[in-house]
């Protein structure tokens, strides 16, 4: 065998079994690539993304896309060739698994957070649009969830309101934990609730629920990585209740990112006239009940997506904006905003043509 025809083969074989390495060779890695993206003024899967019940509404036009990204399950074992591949392909990222699936949560662990993110994202959107147009929302303090195993197991209930601890009134969230913390482990700490069942028929009756008690809990010591502390086993949430119905309507999608877009859908569609003037913007981030945009993850997935649908504009929070603008899709204006006031005042800018007065993100923020 002539020696060139002989190394030819030795190098195809060589290609062959390091090919096959590659595809047994597992790696510790997950991809994210650009998944849907839904205008919150339109319709998916034939009904209204944003259906608000008992107040007027207002026709609008243009978009206002919430984005998302595509995430390999946390089952899923990447190979190498894969991974290979996902680094050079322009629209896919490579991360650690843990970074999706920190302390190996699972695939049904990380689905019902994402849900829950998802629900929570809702409602503060709501809130947080309403609170703009100056619509007055109750809310309260409640048990949203209790530690199996923990002091306050059977003792407290998720959706219990909490009007006090130890006698002192109770106006967020965090007023739980610091109260709770001024008492040494093995304290007694005393909360003064709303049963959930009480709240749940007051609200049914459109009245408001006034039937108290008193629970006394007696504290444990923390195990976790944090200082030592005293504490009962609960995390602290708010609910509210609105002077008419908004649901939005939109499966599969789980986080906390699109809560900025579902705030200004809402918003748009209460107020006359529309926000985009008939451009169209998409979006990320998201959304506190006082309006503050917060950051997320896979931004330059979202852009990626976003711009693919067609979008020109893309509301970006604050802190990606360094992350997004290195690498921007041709022909999309990454528009930086920290507050649902600061995303009206760029649509404001878009839809009069005063794009030079759009804050642009830029590499360094």
């Amino acid at each position: 065998m002539p020696r060139r025809t002989a190394t030819m083969l030795a190098s195809t074989l060589m290609l062959i079994v390091l090919l096959c390495a590659g595809l047994l060779i597992d790696v510790p890695y997950s991809e994210m690539s650009p998944g849907p993206t839904v205008n919150t003024l339109a319709k998916h899967d034939g009904e209204p993304v944003l259906q608000i019940a008992g107040r007027k509404t207002y026709p609008t036009s243009g978009h206002l896309n919430m984005t998302t990204v595509r995430v390999t399950s946390a089952n899923y074992r990447m190979n190498l060739v894969e991974a290979v591949y996902g680094w050079l392909a322009p629209d896919s990222k490579i991360v650690p698994h843990d970074t999706l699936y920190p302390d190996g949560k699972t695939e049904e662990q990380s689905t019902q957070e994402n849900a829950e993110e998802f629900s929570q994202s809702q409602e503060s959107a709501k809130v947080a649009a309403l609170n703009e147009l100056g619509i007055p929302v109750q809310s309260w303090v409640i048990v949203a969830t209790v530690l199996k195993g923990s002091p306050a197991e059977g003792r407290l209930h998720a959706g219990d309101v909490i009007k006090a601890v130890d006698g002192t009134a109770v106006k967020a969230p965090d007023d739980v934990a610091k109260l709770v913390t001024r008492h040494k482990p093995g304290d007694d700490v005393v909360f003064t609730i709303v049963p959930a069942k009480e709240q749940a028929a007051a609200e049914k009756a459109h009245r408001t629920a006034t039937a108290t008690k008193d629970v006394a809990i007696t504290t444990a010591r923390s195990h976790d990585s944090g200082q030592e502390r005293a504490i009962v086993g609960i995390s602290a949430g708010t609910d509210h209740t609105f002077p008419f119905t908004i649901d939005i309507k939109l499966a599969d999608v789980g986080g906390p990112s699109a809560g900025l877009m579902f705030a200004l859908g809402i918003y748009d569609k209460l107020t006359p006239g529309d926000l985009t003037g008939g451009k169209f913007v998409a979006g990320t981030g998201t959304i506190d009940d006082n309006g503050r945009v917060g950051p997320i993850g896979g931004v330059e997935m979202k852009t990626v997506g976003a711009r693919d649908k067609g979008a020109q504009y893309f509301l970006t929070p604050k802190d990606n904006c360094a992350a997004a603008a290195k690498d921007t899709p041709e022909g999309l204006t990454l528009v930086k905003v920290d507050t649902i006031e600061d995303a009206l005042t760029a649509l404001k800018d878009i839809r009069t043509g005063r794009t030079a007065d759009l804050p642009k993100c830029t590499v360094k923020g």
